[in-house]
C-alpha cells in the first residue's frame, strides 16, 4: 500500500503531464510559426535631377495647353495648400516633356529604376539571396502589364521556380497593408519562410494632361516612390527583426456607390486618362475610418481604456438626449494607452489633419507624416514606409514600442495594423542626407510667391511666368 501513491503518480500523473506538455509545446510551436516579422526595408529615392521644383512645375503647367485661367488658379491654390515641398520626385517622362504621350518604355523604366535600386540594396544589406525568397507579393495599383511586374522581378533577380507569387493591382494607396495581410496569412500555414513585399505606383501612364479639376489634383499630390520589405516567420531570426506584427484590420466599403465612385482611374470627356478624386472623398474616408477603428481599437487598447471610453460615451449620450440637453464635447478615446507612434498615410494635408483631429493627436505625433508629405509627397501605397523611416531616422523607435499604421485606398478601403518594435532602431535610410533639417517649422512652399501675381486680365495662353 505504501508504494501505491508513487505507482499512481507514475501510471497516471506522468502520462497526463506528458500529454499536457506535448500539447502546450505544439501550441507554442504553432504560435511561433504564425509570427510575422520585418527584417528590413528599403525606400526608393530617385536621383536629384528628378526633383519637381517650383520652376519646373511651372514649366509642366505651361506646357499643358488645355488649361484655362481658372484651372491655373485652382492648381496654384492646390499646390500652396498641399503641404508638398520642392524636393519630391516626378516620372522621367515629364522631364522629357512627353507626358501627353507616355510609352510603355516610360512605364517600365520608371519601375525598373526602383526594382534595381531598392530590392538590390535590401537583399544585399540583409545577406539574403534572391533564391531564398519563398513568397513575393507585389502591389502596383495603376498598372497591369503582361508579363506581370512580379514576373519581371523574378526574371531580373533569377528567383527559383517554386516561389509563391501574388501580383496585386487596383488596391490603391492601402495596398501595402493588404500585402502584409497576404503574407501574414501565408505564414500561418507555412513555417520558416522569407517573403518579399514590393510596393510602388506607376505614374507615367496616369499623368493627367486635361483640365478637369477633379483629375488635375492627382498631379499635385502623387509622386514617384516605392519600398521593398523583407519579412519572415523564422523564430530563429526574431532577434534580428525590426518589427513584429501584432494585429491587422481591413475595412472595405465597395458595396456603397458613393464610396466606390469617389476614387477612380478614368478618362475625361476628351478621352484623357487620369485619376479622379470626388468632393465626397473626405466624407467617405471618415466613414471607412470609423468602421475600421471600431475593429482595431478593441485589439490594441487595454480593457481599462475601452471601459472608460464606453462609460464616457454612455454619459455623453444620456445628457445629450435628456431634456436638459448639453453633455459637453464628444468623448475621444485615448490611443496613447496602447500606441506609442502613429504612422499615417500621406494622402494630403487634409487627410493628416483629419486623422489627427479624430484621434486627438499632438503635432509631435503628426510630425512624421507631415514631413514625409513635404519631402516625398504622396507615394501611394509606399508612403507608410517613408513615414516609418522618418521615425527611425529620428531615433524615435525603441524596443517594445507600439507603432500604429493606417492607410486609405480606392474602393473605398481603410486598413490599419499595429507593430511592435523588436530592437532599438536608428537607421537614417532614405532620409540620411536631410534628416537633420527636419522637422521644418515652416512648410510653406514658394508657389504663391512665384505665381500668385496672375490675375483675371492675363491671357492664359500667352502670359509668361516671372523669372
Amino acid at each position: 500500500m505504501g508504494t501505491f501513491p508513487f505507482f499512481f503518480i507514475i501510471i497516471y500523473v506522468f502520462p497526463i503531464s506528458y500529454i499536457l506538455f506535448t500539447i502546450l509545446k505544439f501550441l507554442d510551436s504553432k504560435r511561433r510559426n504564425q509570427d510575422c516579422y520585418i527584417l528590413d526595408y528599403q525606400c526608393f529615392k530617385p536621383s536629384d535631377d528628378r526633383m519637381l521644383t517650383t520652376d519646373f512645375s511651372g514649366d509642366i503647367i505651361r506646357r499643358n495647353k488645355n488649361l484655362g485661367l481658372h484651372e491655373y488658379k485652382f492648381l496654384l491654390r492646390a499646390m500652396v495648400s498641399s503641404g508638398i515641398g520642392e524636393q519630391t520626385y516626378g516620372p522621367k517622362m515629364v522631364f522629357d516633356a512627353q507626358e501627353t504621350c507616355p510609352t510603355l518604355e516610360h512605364t517600365t523604366s520608371e519601375l525598373d529604376e526602383f526594382f534595381d535600386d531598392s530590392i538590390h540594396k535590401l537583399l544585399a544589406r540583409s545577406g539574403v539571396s534572391p533564391s531564398e525568397i519563398d513568397v513575393l507579393v507585389v502591389n502596383i495599383s495603376m498598372l497591369t502589364s503582361l508579363p506581370s511586374m512580379s514576373a519581371r522581378i523574378i526574371n531580373r533577380y533569377k528567383m527559383r521556380q517554386d516561389i509563391k507569387v501574388y501580383n496585386l493591382t487596383g488596391m490603391g494607396c492601402s495596398a501595402s497593408l493588404i500585402s502584409v495581410n497576404v503574407i501574414q496569412n501565408i505564414f500561418k500555414t507555412q513555417k520558416d519562410r522569407y517573403a518579399l513585399l514590393v510596393s510602388s505606383e506607376s505614374l507615367s501612364p496616369n499623368w493627367y494632361t486635361g483640365n478637369d479639376r477633379s483629375m488635375i489634383l492627382a498631379n499635385c499630390l502623387f509622386r514617384v516612390g516605392g519600398c521593398a520589405v523583407l519579412m519572415t516567420n523564422k523564430s530563429s531570426l526574431k532577434h534580428k527583426a525590426k518589427l513584429k506584427l501584432k494585429t491587422l484590420a481591413r475595412t472595405h466599403h465597395g458595396s456603397k456607390d458613393e464610396s466606390y465612385n469617389c476614387c477612380l482611374q478614368k478618362e475625361d470627356e476628351e478621352g484623357r486618362k487620369g485619376f479622379y478624386l470626388s468632393k465626397s472623398l473626405p466624407k467617405v474616408a471618415t466613414m471607412a475610418f470609423v468602421d475600421n477603428f471600431k475593429e482595431i481599437a478593441i485589439k490594441i487598447l487595454p480593457i481599462s481604456e475601452l471601459l472608460r471610453f464606453s462609460l464616457a460615451m454612455f454619459i455623453w449620450k444620456w445628457f445629450k438626449n435628456s431634456s436638459k440637453g448639453g453633455g459637453g464635447s464628444r468623448p475621444i478615446i485615448n490611443m496613447k494607452r496602447g500606441v506609442d507612434h502613429f504612422c499615417l498615410h500621406t494622402g494630403g494635408k487634409a487627410v493628416i489633419d483629419g486623422i489627427g483631429q479624430s484621434l486627438n493627436l499632438t503635432e509631435y505625433d503628426l510630425e512624421p507624416a507631415r514631413m514625409t508629405l513635404h519631402r516625398f509627397g504622396n507615394t501611394s501605397a509606399s508612403s507608410l514606409w517613408y513615414v516609418l523611416s522618418y521615425m527611425e531616422g529620428k531615433k524615435r523607435l525603441k524596443k517594445g514600442d507600439k507603432v500604429f499604421m493606417i492607410s486609405f485606398g480606392a474602393g473605398f478601403k481603410c486598413n490599419s495594423c499595429l507593430w511592435e518594435v523588436t530592437n532599438d532602431l536608428e537607421d537614417k535610410n532614405v532620409w540620411e542626407d536631410c534628416i537633420q533639417r527636419y522637422p521644418l517649422k515652416n512648410l510653406a512652399n514658394p508657389f504663391l510667391e512665384k505665381y500668385g501675381w496672375i490675375n483675371e486680365e492675363d491671357d492664359p495662353t500667352t502670359f509668361k511666368f516671372r523669372d
